[in-house]
């Protein structure tokens, strides 16, 4: 008898605390299915029920330039979100501003040059270069040595010795020197003036007040419709003028599938440009891309397909920076150029 009520007690006490379980963990008859079906099913309808996990968002910092079409194009196609990244475009007004926001870890990535990933760079990895961007092409330069009308320059020899408006330190110094020793012009025959704002370098250019300068596309084919000349451009030269995405290698680090994503949708846009530039007009008026008195006759260029700056380039471009005491260190292209994350 003394058993008997033992045992009726203990399974009291039981059912007792089996209805008064701890509000945080759920009572372990709720994972049992009411059909009897086996745990295993259970659980995965459990799984499939689940939301799926939000698509990351990469911050991209843009600069009204061609270069940043295809990623316009693949945003009005809906391609990022096919691909599963949320893209937020950061408009900036200048590269400083841009480079500003990259440090500040502001903007994820951005259109921009190897020599801005070199200096980034220089003591530590921050930036990768993953893909070109945008890259001259026989058929279309993407920067271009102007001469004023009232110059009287037509070719390169009549730049000897003649000052060109520039913006110092960037890729724009680069091109036009590199451009000049092709056509055999010395060290001292290449002399470059600070103009940093485009806008400044084209009216003093229109003007006469400054003799050349040189201008980005579709810049340069502005000043050409205002009377400048063009001297040079680097649609013989590709391997200076061209620019490319890059992201924060801690960006990169955390959410890979994110930057190949946004990669595979640039890439199909790409396609989409190449195939068809007059139907994305609306996008180079809508984000101020083009000018508008160029609209209607301007032609867009070929973009590149997947693929990453050569160590061979990387190495040229260092050695101007080292030469312009812009950098004493040798910067890794191995650490730099990361060709891993391409369709």
């Amino acid at each position: 008898m003394r058993s008997y009520r033992l045992f009726v007690f203990v399974l009291a006490l039981g059912l007792i605390l089996g209805a008064c379980g701890s509000p945080t963990t759920p009572a372990l008859i709720e994972t049992v299915p009411a059909t009897g079906a086996p745990a295993a099913e259970s659980a995965t309808e459990v799984a499939t029920e689940a939301p799926a996990a939000e698509a990351a968002t990469l911050k991209i910092a843009v600069l009204p330039i061609i270069d940043t079409l295809p990623m316009y194009v693949a945003q009005q196609e809906g391609l990022f979100a096919k691909h599963g990244v949320n893209v937020e475009f950061v408009p900036v007004a200048s590269a400083p501003e841009r480079d500003q926001l990259l440090a500040a870890g502001q903007a994820d990535g951005a259109v921009n040059e190897i020599l801005a990933d070199m200096l980034f760079n220089k003591e530590k990895v921050k930036m990768q270069a993953v893909r070109y961007a945008l890259r001259p092409s026989e058929s279309a330069g993407h920067f271009f040595i102007i001469a004023s009308a009232k110059s009287g320059i037509t070719d390169a020899q009549g730049l000897k010795g003649v000052e060109i408006g520039v913006s110092q330190g960037t890729v724009i110094e680069y091109v036009t020197e590199r451009l000049l020793q092709a056509e055999g012009l010395t060290q001292d025959d290449i002399k470059t003036i600070a103009v940093p704002k485009i806008p400044d370098r084209m009216a003093l250019l229109a003007s006469g007040e400054l003799n050349a300068g040189t201008l980005p596309d579709p810049l340069g084919a502005l000043a050409v419709q205002q009377g400048a000349v063009i001297v040079l451009d680097d649609s013989k030269h590709p391997e200076y003028g061209f620019s490319v995405l890059s992201f924060r290698k801690e960006v990169i680090d955390a959410n890979p599938e994110a930057v190949k994503g946004f990669l595979a949708a640039v890439e199909e846009a790409v396609e989409l440009v190449n195939a068809d530039a007059k139907k994305y007009t609306n996008v180079l008026s809508d984000q101020k891309i083009v000018p508008p008195p160029l609209l209607e006759t301007y032609k867009v260029p070929p973009f590149p397909t997947a693929g990453v700056p050569t160590e061979e380039e990387w190495n040229d471009a260092l050695a101007w920076a080292k030469g312009k005491n812009m950098l004493t260190v040798d910067v890794s292209y191995a650490d730099s150029v990361n060709a891993t994350l391409l369709p």
